[in-house]
């Protein structure tokens, strides 16, 4: 007769545990896979998620008002002064100058100047002159 050793038991029983917690993970993927259907579709919408974006420009308007009112009162609360929202707001919205554009207008007002020291006036402020064309144009002028 053969005898068994309590070792070659115990690598036998592990054997079989081993290959029953392999099979039984392997059924529970299988089944969290064909029952979670779109899960991976809600990943990262928290309560704050919306499906679209704003709609339009006041849509755009008023959230970005919101912004800066909450941040007028987190300064508030810290003691600081709280700014202009609607300040803010019109810098804010403002449509952005080309770097080109600003450029052409600034070789009009050199150019102006240069027309006016021939006729003996004094020269314009190239920067604030650049500006006030830039506002003019409908542009922000920073």
């Amino acid at each position: 007769m053969v005898a068994v050793t309590e070792n070659e038991t115990m690598q036998g029983a592990f054997a079989i545990v081993l290959f029953v917690v392999v099979g039984v993970a392997a059924v529970a993927a299988i089944w969290a896979l064909a029952t979670s259907r779109g899960s991976y579709d809600q990943i990262g919408r928290g309560g704050f998620f919306k499906d679209e974006a704003p709609q339009g420009p006041e849509d755009r308007e008023a959230e970005i008002r919101q912004m800066l009112e909450a941040r007028n009162a987190r300064r508030a609360a810290r003691g600081e002064a709280v700014e202009d929202v609607d300040a803010q707001l019109r810098a804010l919205s403002a449509p952005a100058v080309d770097p080109e554009l600003r450029d052409e207008v600034r070789a009009l007002v050199e150019a102006t100047n240069a027309r006016r020291a021939a006729r003996g006036e004094p020269p314009l402020d190239v920067e604030a002159e650049v500006a006030r064309e830039i506002r003019a144009l409908g542009g922000d002028s920073g």
